[in-house]
């Protein structure tokens, strides 16, 4: 009987550690601060992100969950600025698996509201980002998501920063819950040269507002990263470092700005 005991008491810790691991668990299909940019109106934009993560969490928060460890992430990201300050967008999602399987994981699409722009480049912007997404089970275990992302920040021409508070609500699934879970980013970059910003991005993973995980089950990744805008080529570059044993040690991403006609 003890030893039975032990084993249910042991089973059920699992359980838990599980839930909580797969509570911070998030497929990196985009990873970027939002700063004050938006179409103009009737401006039809189109992005790629892609990362790979060559050193992270190979073993499953869920079953039949697809790890990051060494595979790719591509993500078309279309845009149409509707007005001045409303900006609608659509996100195709793709992976690549370690073993070569490739995968849509689900549409996501967004609304982007900004009614504080910089004026020539200079100046506060202020506004939100509204984001629904359905994601295939295998990368996330809520497929139904929504995130709000409140977006503030300055920029001139020699610094940029920028804060992104985000709030992510599970709409399925067992983590199913009208409490949002918190995970902050910011950045801050510098001009070192014509067309060129260096800087840092941070993006957290920090579990419900209403109860916080231990830091040990929290995401923290810092990146080293470049923006570079020098018509035709506009792209954004980093390497993050996870900072805590829940997050994937090494991440390499890019976005690419694609001409669009």
């Amino acid at each position: 009987m003890p030893l039975l005991r032990v084993a249910r008491t042991a089973g059920f810790a699992a359980m838990l550690g599980l839930s909580a691991w797969s509570a911070h668990a998030a497929l990196p299909d985009e990873i970027q601060v939002y700063t004050g940019d938006i179409n103009a109106p009737g401006e039809v934009g189109l992005e790629l992100h892609l990362n790979t993560t060559p050193s992270g969490i190979g073993e499953p928060s869920y079953p039949g969950e697809v790890t990051t460890p060494h595979g790719w992430r591509a993500t078309a990201e279309f845009s149409y600025g509707l007005t001045p300050s409303i900006e609608l967008g659509l996100y195709i999602p793709t992976a690549l698996t370690r073993d070569n399987t490739f995968y849509v994981t689900g549409p996501k699409v967004r609304v982007k509201w900004m009614p504080v722009r910089p004026e020539d480049g200079v100046g506060r912007f202020a506004g939100i980002n509204v984001e629904l997404a359905h994601v295939a089970s295998r990368f996330e275990q809520s497929q139904q998501a929504a995130e709000l992302r409140p977006i503030y920040g300055f920029q001139n021409e020699q610094w940029l920063w920028a804060v992104n508070p985000v709030l992510d609500w599970n709409l399925s699934g067992p983590e199913r819950s009208g409490v949002p879970e918190f995970a902050p980013a910011f950045k801050v970059a510098r001009t070192v040269a014509t067309g060129v910003r260096a800087g840092v991005e941070y993006y957290a993973g920090l579990g419900r507002i209403n109860h916080l995980a231990p830091l040990h089950e929290q995401q923290h990744t810092v990146f080293l990263a470049f923006d570079i805008d020098r018509k035709p080529f506009v792209f954004n570059v980093g390497i993050g470092r996870g900072l805590t044993r829940a997050t994937d040690r090494w991440t390499i991403k890019w976005i690419f700005e694609i001409p669009f006609h």
